[in-house]
């Protein structure tokens, strides 16, 4: 692409990255590695799709593009940037006229992507290529079932519970670190446990392994193992001429060598982030990567730094900068804006969380009566029950809300039925799935479940074997329908098209008596199905959608929100990549930002500071900053006052408080002396004196 096409849109920095590397001789598109660093609203996303666009106009075969995003959609959003910006390039040229639409057949998630290298190299793994993928949820009730059998959970000790169990097991498989490590570090009061930890999690993937699964974790840590085999990361790294990486702040250590072992010498390797937003150590990332890409290769990689920022005003950036110029480790920079004016951020002192909500509420709404809708407005906090007494507030005052953190689609208890019945279908081996799908049966417990499972683990896994089950009276004609509908979906011909039709059809009755608001949850299902038509097949659409599950509509949380606007509440960990016109950060003090749980050690530290200039930089026109003088103890009446003071936070030094204007808000009116009765006249009265006569 020349300049005089779509480059035209782009800032010389992100030109110089776009187009970084050259045509050869034999016609092929070479690069070294690469490293943007791309501050916050810096164009992070256009520029990587341009560098998309670029190399397939280049001459590089899509196939030959190895696109990883954290997400299914930033995928698909760099593919369809990618065409528009070709598309524009084409209708810029006479001679050429619209061409085919641009397909990009591996670009995708870290997981989803290892899960295809996984099933395409099944075989020289020892996997079975049909290996199920069991999400967060169905991986900490395989832990909770373990624990029970380990008679972990009758012990006389307290033992932690699965999502910990499963957390623990988690950072110790994406940090690399001993066990021993990751519990005195994040788990210090179970490292007494370390023991019946380690049986358990040895229990753990015997399980897995026996039911032929794999979880999150391991679709990136049997990846990682793959290509520690020299021959096969040759025979991976030759499909791949150009590897793109997204948010690259937020990958692992198994990510990290992931890359390293596809690309050792760097050869058409860029990647994509900002080490100022690395926010995510408690899901295992590591800013250590994106910190020493640079001179892991032999030739050290080039970096580009975008500083033009285009979505804050300069007051906001101001502030910013100056908070992040006090890291020590860091790619140094400082944003600048593209957009004139702008009021200065705000540091608010109210008197305590009460005062706080208030004000945040008055504020809205004067800024919603200038004209900013309310869902272009966000309140971001810390920790969830920071925003409690806000939302209380916000409901007296009729001003409607939605607080990010709800469930998930694949958290849904109705949606996780119907996606087993294919997965045990899918791989007769699935235990998990099939004890999940066996108890949905009138009469079936724990113990029938087992008894059909076993009888027909015990016939090849065929699932023809439960016609002769001694199935419940109670089950009634369900279970001979549940069984041909098992036996009809297994066959190896049975096309993928219908499959969740027949399904649901076979699952919809079952709705009104497992379940309330059965309307609510069919619509889900029918969503779940037309979904289904846009994946080639089974495997792929039970991969993917465990992997990147869209919202659900129900098991929801309340009533749904029937209002024309609503204000966003968020956490800054899920505010991550957004952006409002006004943004409001509740308790910024020290205990807070940064946390008293991050204290311990510098690295804790650093990210909290990184935390803070995350949500600072989520404002486009206006930033408050709110600072409570008292928070009350906890553990006290409800009319109790015992409190203590806020202590400011360490991050806003003077040089921050120099960009910031300053502000109190009490929250009630001072009482006014003119309202209080005057005291009766009359003779003094000499209170010193008979406290001393009490002695």
């Amino acid at each position: 692409m020349s300049s005089a096409g779509p480059l035209r849109e782009l800032n010389p920095r992100q030109r110089s990255a776009v187009t970084h590397g050259a045509a050869q001789a034999d016609g092929r598109f070479c690069a070294g590695p690469l490293l943007v660093i791309a501050g916050a609203g810096t164009g992070k996303t256009g520029t990587l799709a341009h560098r998309v666009a670029h190399l397939l106009v280049a001459g590089v075969r899509p196939e030959r593009i190895l696109l990883l995003t954290f997400s299914r959609r930033a995928a698909a959003e760099m593919t369809s940037r990618a065409e528009h910006i070709i598309a524009g390039a084409r209708r810029a040229s006479v001679a050429s006229c619209a061409g085919p639409r641009i397909v990009l057949p591996w670009s995708g998630t870290f997981h989803a992507i290892g899960a295809r290298m996984l099933r395409l190299h099944a075989s020289r793994l020892g996997l079975d290529p049909a290996f199920g993928v069991l999400d967060r949820g169905d991986a900490a009730d395989l832990l909770d079932l373990l624990r029970h059998e380990l008679g972990l959970s009758r012990g006389e000790r307290r033992f932690p519970g699965k999502d910990t169990c499963l957390a623990i097991y988690s950072q110790r498989v994406n940090t690399g670190h001993a066990l021993e490590e990751v519990l005195s570090a994040q788990f210090p009061w179970c490292r007494d446990l370390h023991d019946p930890l380690r049986g358990l999690f040895r229990a753990y993937v015997e399980r897995k392994q026996a039911h032929r699964v794999l979880d999150f974790d391991d679709l990136l840590l049997y990846w990682c193992q793959m290509l520690e085999d020299p021959a096969m990361a040759r025979q991976a790294s030759a499909g791949f001429d150009h590897v793109l990486v997204d948010e690259y702040q937020d990958t692992n250590v198994l990510q990290a060598r992931i890359l390293a072992a596809l690309r050792p010498d760097g050869d058409g390797l860029t990647v994509v982030g900002d080490d100022a937003q690395a926010i995510y150590s408690f899901r295992g990332a590591t800013v250590d990567n994106i910190l020493g890409f640079a001179k892991q290769f032999a030739a050290p990689a080039v970096v580009v730094t975008l500083e033009d920022n285009y979505r804050s005003t300069a007051p906001i950036l101001a502030a910013a900068n100056a908070l992040m110029a006090g890291a020590d480790r860091q790619y140094r920079k400082s944003l600048r804006a593209c957009r004139d004016g702008g009021a200065r951020p705000q540091l608010v002192t109210v008197t305590d969380d009460v005062a706080q909500a208030g004000f945040v509420v008055d504020l809205v709404l004067e800024h919603r009566e200038a004209g900013i809708l309310l869902r272009h407005q966000a309140v971001l906090f810390r920790n969830a029950h920071h925003s409690d007494l806000l939302e209380i507030e916000l409901m007296r005052r009729n001003v409607p809300f939605v607080k990010y953190g709800g469930l998930k689609f694949l958290e849904a208890a109705h949606v996780k039925d119907l996606l087993a019945i294919l997965r045990w279908a899918d791989n007769p081996h699935n235990g998990i799935a099939a004890f999940r799908v066996l108890k949905l049966l009138q009469g079936f417990g724990p113990a029938t479940a087992a008894r059909a499972f076993a009888r027909m683990s015990a016939r090849g896994h065929d699932f023809a074997a439960l016609h002769g089950f001694d199935a419940p009276v109670a089950s009634g004609p369900a279970w001979p329908a549940f069984v041909e509908l098992l036996v009809a979906l297994s066959g190896p011909a049975v096309p993928w098209s219908g499959q969740v039709g027949r399904v649901r059809q076979w699952y919809e009755p079952l709705l009104e008596r497992l379940y309330d608001s059965a309307a609510v949850r069919a619509a889900d299902l029918d969503m779940l199905e037309r979904l289904s038509g846009q994946y080639p097949d089974r495997e792929r659409f039970l991969t993917e959608l465990t992997l990147d599950p869209p919202q659900v509509t129900g098991d929801l949380a309340g009533d749904p929100l029937r209002d024309d606007d609503y204000l966003v509440l968020s956490t800054v960990h899920s505010a991550k990549g957004q952006e409002w016109d006004a943004v409001y950060l509740l308790c910024v003090a020290d205990g807070n930002f940064p946390s008293e749980f991050a204290t311990g050690n510098p690295a804790g530290v650093d990210e909290e500071r990184r935390l803070l200039y995350v949500a600072m930089t989520r404002a486009r026109d206006w930033l408050y900053l709110m600072e409570p003088q008292r928070y009350y103890v906890t553990a006290q009446s409800r009319r109790g006052d015992r409190h203590v003071y806020g202590a400011r936070s360490r991050f806003l030094d003077e040089s921050v408080l120099a960009c910031l204007d300053r502000r109190a808000f009490r929250g009630t009116a001072p009482v006014d002396p003119a309202g209080c009765p005057e005291s009766d006249a009359g003779a003094p009265l000499d209170v010193a004196r008979r406290a001393l006569e009490m002695w």
